[in-house]
């Protein structure tokens, strides 16, 4: 094959025109509402940066030191960064309501490989927060448990590569498998579930706001910046993905009753709800008690047992458990939806893409949910929120890249949603999210840059020669069959 050649085939673009065509043959449910996929989106967002990763940031860890009050700060500018790449999807999503999110909005504006690139990340990425936020819960029940006088044997606690001598995570493992179980039944019992979640864990976290701020202590937040700046940019790197649960959201655009018109709605309106939520959380945790002495696994636990009220940690770790799990199903039916979505367009095997009597692909959701237990049972929670947020962080380079050069290839298509100010909001967005990947540390960069190298060999090996676009394609009359007219 001639260079030229190989261009083309790596750079050929899903048309625009074929992605309803292809909705009415997935095989998927459309059963999501406005207030469903916002539900799903502040499932996605608050819950561990609240519960674990506020903490985390404020306190440090060996060899990291805290942020202090200055979290606030980190929160702020994650979510500034995630509001330019937020704005971005809202766009696509009004075009596309297409299972895959950043994977197929990749595909359509850039072409194949870059679609492929962004698709790859993401399957490691999703099932990488998965892990993350099941190794969350784990401190949470582990807090819950010694409330109550119960306390489990250290070896099934927590990772070797904590240092507190544990050997594997079993509740992280346990409740990777529990949301896997909740998915697996269909999207309209998981909509419903997460709609009720979310109350739960909103009415939660305003209960804690409300009651924490009668125990601030003003002289908790002096000093506000006790490291400088330069820790307090590198929290916002770790603390990204807590701000951006709306991306996993838009992978879920094909199962909603009306995409175009709720998805940008959708998108906007988590991410309002979850900053404002953020920024009284981290200013009432680290008000209460003083950053050196925040719990990182429990944060909000630690706090209310520091200021005499250990009943009320205990019902804080109860209830975070639950809360959390909606961040858990959140992202476990993103990773569904982009595998589903790329084996549905031939650049991995078909296989993955069939679904049951409920529409729900159930190959790809047990394959990704016994992943993310493994991961979680042997990974500290640092080493996975990092290698997820350099994946993330890549994708809405990509995504914001994509929706600018759109708008200028297509600026007739029909938009729901039209971003503002552009191209300097996407701009901003690259270079936000790219300032943030430099804040990462070197082994997470070359642990991302292997999966890529892996995901490559995957995609000239395999998906290019079986890709529905490529006409030499063994599943090409497969795509043919979808697009020709019936009757």
């Amino acid at each position: 094959m001639s260079t030229k050649d190989l261009s083309q085939s790596i750079l050929r673009r899903k048309p625009l025109d074929d992605i309803e065509e292809e909705n009415k043959h997935s095989g998927l449910f459309k059963s999501l509402g406005l207030w469903q996929l916002t539900a799903i989106g502040v499932g996605g967002i608050i819950g561990v940066g609240i519960f674990s990763l506020a903490g985390l940031i404020a306190a440090g860890t060996e060899g990291t030191p805290g942020v202090g009050p200055a979290v606030l700060i980190s929160f702020l500018i994650a979510g500034l960064a995630s509001a330019a790449a937020a704005l971005s999807y809202a766009e696509f999503a009004g075009m596309i309501p297409r299972a895959g999110s950043a994977y197929t909005y990749g595909y359509v504006a850039l072409g194949e490989v870059i679609g492929w690139f962004i698709g790859w990340d993401l399957l490691l990425e999703y099932v990488a927060i998965v892990a993350v936020v099941a190794i969350g819960i784990s401190g949470y029940f582990d807090a819950f448990l010694s409330g109550i006088g119960i306390h489990l044997p250290t070896w099934m606690a927590s990772t070797a590569d904590e240092g507190k001598g544990g050997i594997v995570n079993i509740p992280a493992i346990l409740v990777c498998l529990l949301v896997t179980w909740i998915l697996s039944r269909g999207t309209k019992a998981f909509g419903r579930f997460e709609l009720v979640a979310v109350a739960i864990k909103v009415v939660l976290i305003l209960f804690i706001i409300g009651l924490g701020v009668f125990y601030i202590d003003t002289n908790n937040y002096n000093p506000f910046m006790p490291s400088g700046f330069g820790p307090v940019l590198a929290g916002s790197a770790t603390v990204f993905f807590a701000v951006f649960g709306y991306d996993a959201m838009s992978t879920a655009a094909e199962e909603a009753t009306d995409g175009k018109k709720h998805m940008p709605k959708a998108i906007v309106l988590s991410l309002i709800i979850a900053m404002l939520l953020y920024v009284a959380a981290t200013l009432v945790l680290t008000g209460m008690q003083n950053y050196k002495d925040i719990d990182p696994a429990a944060g909000f636990a630690s706090a209310f047992t520091s200021v005499g009220l250990p009943v009320i940690a205990t019902i804080i770790s109860v209830f975070a458990v639950l809360s959390i799990l909606t961040v858990m199903l959140t992202f476990l039916l993103g990773v569904t939806r982009v595998w589903f979505s790329m084996s549905r367009d031939g650049l991995l095997p078909g296989w993955f893409s069939k679904t049951d009597r409920h529409g729900t692909p159930q190959r790809v959701t047990w394959i990704a949910g016994v992943a993310s237990a493994l991961l979680a049972g042997v990974f500290p929670i640092k080493a996975v929120a990092d290698l997820t947020n350099i994946g993330i962080l890549a994708a809405f380079v990509v995504v914001c890249v994509a929706v600018i050069v759109f708008r200028y290839k297509k600026p007739d298509a029909p938009r729901t949603f039209r971003l503002p100010l552009m191209p300097f909001i996407p701009a901003f967005g690259v270079l936000a999210s790219a300032l943030l990947i430099w804040q990462l540390p070197a082994d997470t960069k070359w642990r991302f840059v292997i999966w890529l190298i892996i995901g490559l060999i995957i995609y000239f090996g395999y998906g290019r020669k079986h890709s529905l676009m490529n006409p030499n394609s063994p599943r090409h009359e497969e795509a043919v069959e979808m697009h020709r007219p019936v009757g």
